[in-house]
């Protein structure tokens, strides 16, 4: 707590005032940071379904802001904390599970206006939004764990070409 009052300028008084736990500031800061990456994303909606799918997996894999790619780590590594003590936080895995829900309907909403415009193959939105989700939480999690800087660039590089443009789109 003293080093999240430090880096805000503030007292831990005062965040303990707000939040009773520091589990209770960090469930909060996962909620503030989902409404922030969708109110991002949402300011350059492209009108057409693929380039606006090939948007939000940049946005998972690099970010949807100017990060510095270091910062952008440690964004993840902290994620990836969090989600390690899930199972034994109810708090953060409501949360997470909140999180999860909302960005995989982002996906899949996006898979469906694709296929209602004839833009997609006629799938699952919900089973392709999974499919290109949990190809992106693994190049983050190789990225952040295992230090292979290349993972997010081949991931992107397959999910574009061989799953988006090679299998999803409608030629």
């Amino acid at each position: 707590m003293q080093d999240i009052a430090d880096e805000c300028d503030c007292s831990t008084s005062l965040l303990h005032y707000h939040f009773d736990t520091k589990a209770e500031l960090l469930v909060e800061l996962l909620a503030h940071l989902l409404d922030r990456f969708q109110e991002r994303v949402s300011e350059a909606d492209p009108e057409d379904p693929r380039d606006r799918l090939v948007q939000l997996v940049d946005a998972f894999l690099f970010g949807a802001d100017d990060r510095g790619i270091e910062e952008h780590r440690a964004f993840h590594a902290a994620l990836l904390e969090l989600r390690a003590q899930a199972p034994h936080t109810d708090a953060f895995r409501a949360q997470l599970a909140e999180n999860d829900r909302r960005v995989h309907g982002t996906v899949a909403d996006v898979v469906q206006r694709g296929v209602d415009e004839d833009r997609f193959r006629r799938v699952d939105p919900r089973r392709t939004a999974a499919h290109l989700l949990a190809a992106v939480q693994g190049a983050r999690i190789r990225w952040v764990t295992l230090g292979e800087d290349a993972a997010p660039e081949v991931v992107r590089a397959a999910l574009v070409e061989d799953v988006i443009d090679g299998w999803l789109t409608v030629a």
